[in-house]
């Protein structure tokens, strides 16, 4: 489970936000919104300790993050709002270093289920560079099955994803809170989803 009290977080003289607590247990999603430039990308920062609260506590499983980092990262994966797959590398290169990295014991065949359905199997061999944003988005969202992380934490996942993507996110997410997963993540839209909760960063943010 994890859990954030009364987080705030101030930069400069300003405070982004304030006083906001979540509570995520198995089986949960969170949906974050809020206008573009209110802070969802701050906040999520701030959850995965990449930015550290004014104020506010952050605990996985009943510890503070503080004391519990290698065991909140080991189950954590964490999808950017911005690129991290290597441009110069091929999708195929993408991935298998992910693999590597995250010591990945996906086989090939489940691989190359995924690579039909996000219908990047005809790029494997293309230079992360030659794709489109879309397809780039679905080369950032693999990582959600090469990591088989317990709690997903993503910025901003439906961007550039056409129809069809986006309901196989969907699915996804339905997978995998029914495994006994946590999800929280940001949009502006609101896809229909069992067990989720919507928090508008709004109510929050210092106007």
């Amino acid at each position: 489970m994890l859990l954030a009290n009364n987080l705030s977080f101030k930069r400069g003289r300003k405070e982004i936000f304030q006083e906001m607590s979540i509570s995520l247990p198995p089986k949960k999603i969170i949906h974050l919104k809020g206008r573009n430039g209110i802070g969802k990308t701050t906040f999520i920062k701030v959850l995965v300790n990449m930015l550290f609260p004014t104020t506010g506590e952050i605990y996985w499983n009943g510890k503070n993050i503080k004391k519990n980092l290698y065991e909140f990262f080991a189950n954590l994966t964490y999808i950017m709002d911005i690129q991290t797959s290597k441009s110069e590398l091929t999708v195929n290169e993408n991935i298998r270093f992910w693999m590597k990295l995250f010591s990945s014991n996906i086989k090939s065949k489940q691989l190359e289920g995924i690579f039909d359905l996000l219908s990047l199997d005809k790029y494997k061999n293309t230079q992360v560079n030659f794709l489109s944003k879309g397809e780039i988005r679905k080369l950032e969202l693999f990582r959600l099955v090469i990591e088989q992380k317990k709690l997903w934490i993503l910025d901003e996942p439906y961007v550039g994803l056409d129809e069809s993507t986006y309901e196989l996110i969907n699915g996804t997410f339905r997978n995998h809170i029914e495994n006994n997963g946590m999800i929280f993540f940001s949009s502006h839209h609101r896809p229909e989803l069992q067990n989720m909760d919507t928090i508008n960063l709004e109510n929050y943010a210092n106007n």
